[in-house]
């Protein structure tokens, strides 16, 4: 096997009794990989999710991750209204330090210098004092990354993270993404329906319909007439299309 590879998973079968969340599901996750995993509502995404943070046992098939690896995970749906729940941004992120820890939980000086970072890295430092449920929806967002970060994961899953987002708050959140898959070589799989907005940032493609059905570039994505309702039109492409017909 590849030694960049951190996940693999080969001829994956999840079952609820007698249905097939998926079936037969084969594909490799590599190190510095940003993954885009799409499909439509009830295609079993959210299986596969589970699968991979052990959540769920396999029916057949493996799964196997190199080593001890590490993973952070952004459920989907995170944002609060509650304006007035008590948790400040510093205690909302240490849980990510303290969930695995015995008892007594405490943090330590260098556990508060790294929250500190992580929110620096961000760009968010200012909030550390502050109540998460006064937050907006993509500060929010941001502090619930944080959260994943702090523990020094491996690899980060995140559902369906710019659900609540408006457009340009979107493109902020992959830019900061990409930011961290690219410096800290931490590597994304990300869940999303967004693929228009996030197909500018990652560098594979995995379509599921209970089986995967597409595994490959966006580039190819888009190409696909199958698959895609985004064939020839998405402006990257276009874009591409046009400097490859005038050079």
């Amino acid at each position: 096997m590849d030694r960049n590879v951190v996940i693999n998973l080969d001829s994956v079968t999840v079952k609820y009794q007698r249905f097939e969340a998926i079936k037969n599901v084969s594909f490799d996750i590599k190190k510095g990989d940003f993954v885009a995993l799409i499909g439509a509502n009830g295609s079993g995404k959210t299986t596969l999710v589970k699968a991979l943070l052990g959540l769920l046992r396999v029916s057949s098939g493996t799964i196997w991750k190199n080593g001890e690896l590490r993973i952070g995970y952004l459920p989907q749906n995170t944002a609060l209204q509650d304006r007035f729940f008590p948790a400040t941004v510093e205690e909302v992120v240490s849980m990510g330090l303290l969930a695995k820890r015995r008892f007594p939980k405490f943090l330590t000086r260098a556990d508060r210098k790294k929250i500190r970072v992580i929110l620096d890295t961000l760009r968010i430092p200012h909030l550390l004092k502050k109540r998460i449920g006064e937050l907006s929806g993509g500060q929010q967002q941001r502090v619930l990354l944080a959260r994943a970060m702090v523990s020094d994961p491996d690899i980060l899953i995140l559902d369906e993270p710019t659900s609540a987002l408006d457009q340009s708050m979107r493109k902020h959140f992959y830019d900061v993404i990409k930011g961290l898959n690219q410096s800290l070589a931490i590597t994304i799989v990300l869940v999303t329906h967004d693929i228009v907005s996030a197909g500018d940032y990652v560098n594979r493609v995995i379509y599921i319909d209970q089986v995967v059905k597409f595994n490959g570039t966006f580039d190819a994505f888009c190409e696909h007439p199958e698959l895609s309702p985004f064939v020839h039109t998405h402006p990257l492409k276009h874009e591409r299309r046009l400097k490859h017909e005038f050079s």
